[in-house]
């Protein structure tokens, strides 16, 4: 995990709670110490989305949570969940749509593609 976060610039703990969350559902297996990362299929198995649901923390798996608690004598606040709930659950679908369209397989590919020019 230190090696990973140096890689990205960010903290070793950060990189972990990822792990385990891509070890929760089933993405990868993890052996301790310096035993490594491995992936538990082949990389054209495995889409964004499948990332997206393993490390999104929402619980009720929607994306958008937002004035949970509105004013109710308010019009706007009264009617904003009548007005957004929908459309952003279709921006939502839309963006899961588009990210189970793309694998890790398609990554690999890039990287290896930006790697060669330099």
């Amino acid at each position: 995990s230190d090696f990973m976060a140096a890689s990205i610039g960010t903290n070793p703990v950060i990189v972990r709670k990822i792990l385990q969350q891509l070890k929760a559902a089933g993405l990868i297996e993890v052996a301790r110490g310096t035993g490594g990362v491995t992936i538990t299929r082949p990389l054209e198995q495995i889409t964004f989305l499948d990332v997206y649901k393993a490390v999104e923390c929402s619980p009720d798996e929607e994306l958008f949570h937002f004035h949970e608690n509105p004013n109710q004598k308010c019009p706007v606040g009264k009617n904003i969940h009548h007005v957004l709930d929908k459309r952003l659950l279709e921006v939502q679908r839309a963006m899961e749509e588009k990210l189970s369209e793309m694998t890790l397989a398609d990554v690999k590919k890039d990287i290896a593609m930006y790697t060669e020019k330099e």
